[in-house]
């Protein structure tokens, strides 16, 4: 159900807004985390390095739809803020047309570029057939993840993150049944966790199909709501496609550094592929944080409420830096032990890199609430040049690490690449969101005397 949040107390509003969010971004991120057991446990370390070498490839896609379906939703919550219900409905109808479009170039750009990129990252012969299989079927099926994508994101910019909490849910569920089917009793392979996935994910955008239709009226689109001036669409491009290109900028880096970690061993990336799905679990509270203040800043700034959004961003970045210490202790206290899910008795060196990452990284989690708090806020605010370059500074310090450090300091190295990213992508954030705070203040002080 949908929820005004202009009104009542910010940290209450954000806090409940967040733990459905948080619960469900979890249940999403296990999809990849099923993934990789299932991979790792059951066809070996080879499989699992092999989907960990198409990692960067998948994250390539994913950080855009991530990004691009998170920047479509934002004018919708600016519009709900502001009672505009005719422009929230043809604002939902300009997403479903671009996202149809972005899925139709990332199907066709995909079964070009993607085995050629598997060869420049220098994927190791042994396990590049295998990745490729994984990969190709995730791209030939991106609108599954396109649209689940944009039902998540706009029905949280209306206030409601309980409904796909739930969905995620029952497609996290699914998924769990499918994977150990499709590789267990059919042997389907690498190719059958892929398939698994897509399966899972097209059952969840039927689930908000009829999710939809039942309790958020203020998405019934009707044929003339397609009807929109192109100045729509700009307005939609104009934040979606910065946020979509931020996620890719970023996953340009992760590139960079796989193709460090490939020549490492596979031992090496079996064990960062499964750290990374670890962390990518830890990490989610400071991500579920950062996406409610976004839905929270559109619908306030589109009420033209600038005091209520401070307020709301700092009891904010309060909780998510509490998130951060405690997420990050778990993991250097338990990292090992996690490990030692996916690769089972045997693997000492697999484990051993594994728990160095979660280590090294979950010390500077804090380092990343932050960034996730002023990202997500700028995003909100509409804004798209500073996250941008937040973005192009997280690639430059990934593979600054992935091209230095790897070489002086080995899989170590590679570890320290996230805390450099995160540092450099959080300057220019923190310094453009204190900067827009006094202009809102400053803003909103001369309409208040003009209004006297």
């Amino acid at each position: 159900m949908t929820k005004n949040m202009t009104e009542g107390s910010p940290a209450k509003l954000i806090f409940l807004f967040t733990l459905p969010l948080l619960a469900g971004n979890i249940m999403q991120q296990l999809f990849a985390f099923v993934d990789t057991l299932v991979v790792g446990r059951f066809l070996g370390v080879d499989a699992l390095a092999a989907v960990g070498s198409a990692g960067p490839l998948m994250f390539l896609m994913l950080g855009f739809i991530i990004g691009f379906a998170s920047g479509l939703s934002i004018y919708t919550g600016q519009r709900f803020g502001a009672r505009d219900e005719r422009g929230v409905r043809q604002s939902a109808a300009a997403c479903i047309v671009l996202s149809a479009a972005a899925s139709i170039l990332f199907t066709l750009l995909g079964s070009c570029i993607l085995y050629p990129f598997l060869v420049l990252m220098q994927t190791p012969p042994e396990i590049i057939e295998g990745a490729y299989s994984f990969i190709i079927l995730i791209y030939g099926g991106v609108s599954a993840f396109v649209f689940i994508q944009l039902g998540a994101n706009i029905v949280r910019a209306l206030g409601d993150s309980k409904g796909p909490m739930i969905i995620q849910a029952v497609g996290l569920g699914l998924n769990c049944i499918f994977e150990p089917i499709a590789i267990g009793l059919f042997h389907w392979g690498i190719s059958g966790a892929a398939l698994a996935t897509i399966a899972a994910q097209i059952c969840g955008n039927i689930l908000f199909f009829f999710y939809i239709r039942r309790y958020v009226p203020q998405l019934h689109v009707t044929r003339a709501d397609f009807c929109v001036p192109f100045s729509v669409y700009k307005k939609h491009l104009a934040v979606a496609l910065p946020m979509g290109f931020q996620g890719s900028i970023i996953a340009i880096g992760a590139i960079i550094l796989q193709v460090v970690l490939n020549g490492l061993g596979p031992e090496a990336v079996a064990s960062y592929a499964a750290s990374q799905r670890i962390e990518s679990i830890a990490m989610m509270p400071m991500m579920s944080f950062g996406i409610a203040i976004a839905a929270y800043t559109a619908q306030n700034y589109g009420a033209k409420n600038p005091r209520r959004i401070i307020e709301g961003v700092r009891k904010c970045a309060y909780m998510s830096i509490a998130f951060s210490f405690f997420a990050g202790a778990l993991l250097i206290t338990f990292g090992g032990d996690i490990m030692r899910l996916f690769v089972g008795a045997g693997h000492e060196d697999v484990i051993s890199y594994g728990k160095m990452y979660l280590t090294v990284n979950g010390v500077t989690y804090w380092i990343l609430s932050l960034l996730f708090i002023f990202r997500y806020t700028l995003q909100g605010l509409g804004q798209s040049v500073v996250p941008t370059i937040a973005g192009v500074m997280e690639l430059l310090m990934r593979a600054g690490a992935a091209i230095f450090l790897c070489g002086w300091l080995g899989f170590l190295g590679a570890c320290l690449a996230n805390p450099m990213a995160w540092t450099g992508s959080c300057i220019p954030l923190a310094i453009a969101y204190f900067w827009t705070r006094r202009q809102l203040v400053k803003a909103r002080g001369i309409e208040e005397l003009r209004a006297g």
